[in-house]
Formats: C-alpha cells, structure tokens, sequence
C-alpha cells in the first residue's frame, strides 16, 4: 500500500505547488514585489521560485507531523509562502504554534473559528471583529488540515482585508501541508513496519544458538581460557549489535563485523567443519543497508551446510563495487532446496522453519527500501547448495546509517 500511495501523493503535492507557485507569483506580482541581486526573469517567474524554495524550507519540519516543534518550525516560512499579516497552526484542540502579530489577543479566539471549520471540513473567510485600531488582523481564513483520520486541525492566515486570492491560497497551503502530513504518516507507517519486522528476525535467532554458543565458551574455560574470554567478547558484541534499540539500517562494514562474531561463535561449535571465505572490495564498506539483512542468510548457509551433515561446510561471502551499487553474495555447499518449495517460502506459503522466516524476511525488506527489482536472488536445487545475492545501491535517498562511521570497539 505504501509503494502505491506515495508515489500519489509526491505527485499531488508537486502539483499544488506548482499551482500555488504560479498563483503566488500573479499575485506578487501584482503586488509589485521585485528580486534583488541577478534577474531571475519576470515577476512571476521570480515570484514562483521564491514560493518553491519557501515552500521546499517548511517542508522537512512538517515530515516529523503536526506537533507544537514542527508547527513552529513551519509557521514562519508558511506565512512568507503566503505573505499574510500573521498565521497560526492548531490541532482539533489548541493552537500549535502563532507568527505575526496579534497573538496577545487573537489566539484565544483561534479556536472558536477553527471549531466552526471543523464542522463543515471547507474553508472559511470570516471577518475576526477585531476592534483595536492599531491591529491589521482584521479578516482570517480557516483551511482544515486533513489526514487519513479526517480533518486534524487548522491553517488560519490572517489578513487586514477580505482577498479572495488569499483565500484560495491558504487553502492550497493547506492542502499542500496536508500532504506532507499524509507523508509524514507514511514515514511512521513505514518505520512500525520495519521495526516490526526486525522484532520478527530478532526472536528468530534460536535459543539453541545462544545456549550452544556458551557451552561452546563454556568448554574451553578450563583448557584455552583466552580463547573463552575472546569467544565470551564475541557473544557480547554480537547480541549488542542484534538486540540495539536505534536505526533501521547499517553499514556493510558493521554487519559483516557482526557476521564475523557469529561465524567465530558457529566456528567454535562446528571446528574444522566450517571454512569461510570472507572477499571484500574496501571501497562498498561504508554502503549503507537495511539492518540485520546478512547474518540471516550466513546462518541459514551455516545450517544448509553443516546440521544434519558429518562433512565440511564451505561457505564463501564476497561483496563487491559494482559502479553504483555493492553486490553481496553468500553461498554454500550445503544441502539446497527445492526451488518450488523456495517459491513457496517467499511467497508466505509455508512458514515454521527459521532459515524460511529469516530468507521471508530479507526479501520484504530489501523489496520494501530499494524496490522489487532489487529483491534477492537466489539459486539453488536439491543436493546443490544455495547462492544468495544481493544488490544495494550505494545512494538511496532516506537511506543511511544511523552511526555513520561508528566501529564496534573492545577495551
């Protein structure tokens, strides 16, 4: 639903825009507003680009959702977009946030005229009986700001006459605000979504693996305690990295450092049994991904290649540049899989085994940031092994790493 949607609602909103920047720019223009500095062509043409920067500056606050900070934050540029005596942003309940003059006593009657509004869900132009000589608020519109719950509160622009110019301006205003709050929404939609589905991945990771890791620890206490201690300070940094409270993505760097915690925890179990081949071009290090999105397919390689097998598991992890995205493979010598049956796990058709939940998981998530021409691929037969690959742009707009940079480090 979001992939449909927003694409929807950019479009809208560039549309108002466009439509508000040309409406703007006639009536600036007629207000006789010039540009300093270098000719940026006619007064519409100056008026409308001022309208798309003022407007591109009140966007971002507006992502975070109607609250007092980003109604703030938005007031100020809302007005200059509209170039009115004054502006204020409420909720169905209070005044979020007033700019201009007159707040001493108007913003106690704001909300009667936003409740009117809220009845009828349309634009109002009502005069504000305002009685003080030396006060230029003397007209208000009121446009509802909507989102998918109905009206959510006001835009109410006030002027020193009745305009209808300004009235089908603050209601395109309000529209587009309205918009951003739809994205906004989607934003937090998508968020839920996503740590929804890391709390699925996380309680995937078997309370057999940790209980096998510290017997494994727990057997070289007395026969190679330097070893326990560093498998002991493996364990810790690779649950602190899967169970951290913050970030929907990470740095390939950080998540092949906690792949290598789990491999040296697995290795330490298995011995011999497991080799790994580890080819990493330095340059797709600090590429950004989703989190959590290559320790499920190395543990599903560990358990295709070694569980229910006395031979060796051959498990080889390559990441290389590729221009504008990493390419990321993990493959195995293990077992394999039916394809059909493979079709079937992707598709949420059969579920209960843990490598399906983690490979269900990474699919939707790798689809969901980066699209379906982005999904994994992967190759495999029975008796064949598996070859999992990934391709992750290098830049995707909203995509970055939470602790840009930042390195596990042992003290």
């Amino acid at each position: 639903m979001t992939g449909a949607v927003l694409p929807v609602l950019l479009a809208a909103g560039g549309a108002l825009l466009t439509g508000l920047g040309w409406a703007g720019g006639r009536w600036q223009a007629r207000r006789g507003e010039r540009a300093s500095g270098p000719s940026l062509g006619t007064p519409v043409e100056r008026a409308t680009f001022h309208t798309l920067h003022t407007a591109s500056l009140a966007a971002p606050p507006l992502r975070a959702g109607l609250t007092e900070d980003a109604a703030r934050k938005a007031a100020k540029r809302l007005r200059s977009l509209l170039g009115t005596e004054a502006l204020c942003l409420t909720d169905r309940r209070a005044v979020l946030a007033w700019d201009g003059p007159g707040a001493d006593h108007h913003q106690r009657r704001a909300m009667a005229r936003v409740a009117l509004m809220l009845d009828s869900g349309r634009s109002q132009s009502v005069r504000t009986g305002c009685t003080r000589p030396d006060c230029p608020l003397k007209w208000a519109v009121v446009a509802p700001l909507t989102g998918e719950d109905g009206v959510l509160g006001a835009l109410v622009a006030y002027g020193s006459r009745e305009s209808a110019v300004l009235v089908r301006a603050a209601t395109e205003v309000a529209r587009w605000v309205s918009v951003q709050l739809e994205l906004s929404e989607l934003d937090r939609s998508r968020t839920r979504l996503m740590e929804a589905e890391i709390k699925a991945l996380r309680a995937q990771i078997s309370p057999h693996f940790i209980f096998n890791s510290l017997a494994a620890i727990a057997s070289f206490v007395r026969t190679d305690p330097e070893r326990a201690r560093d498998l002991l300070l493996e364990f810790a940094d690779f649950t602190r990295y899967s169970f951290r409270r913050h970030g929907e993505f990470t740095t390939l760097a950080e998540e092949l450092r906690s792949v290598e915690q789990y491999l040296a925890l697995a290795g330490a179990r298995f011995g011999d049994r497991l080799k790994v081949t580890l080819q990493v071009a330095p340059e797709v290090l600090p590429v950004a991904l989703p989190f959590l999105c290559l320790q499920p397919l190395v543990e599903n390689a560990v358990k295709h290649g070694l569980e229910g097998s006395a031979g060796e598991c051959l498990i080889t992890i390559a990441a290389r540049d590729a221009g504008a995205e990493a390419v990321i493979t993990v493959e195995d010598n293990g077992v394999g899989m039916d394809p059909a049956v493979l079709r079937r796990i992707l598709a949420g058709e059969r579920g209960g085994s843990s490598s399906g939940i983690g490979l269900t998981n990474v699919d939707e998530r790798i689809r969901q940031v980066y699209g379906d021409a982005y999904g994994p691929v992967i190759e495999t037969g029975v008796g064949a092994g598996m070859k999992v690959t990934l391709r992750i742009p290098k830049y995707r707009a909203g995509v970055h790493s939470s602790r840009p940079g930042e390195q596990h480090r042992r003290h």
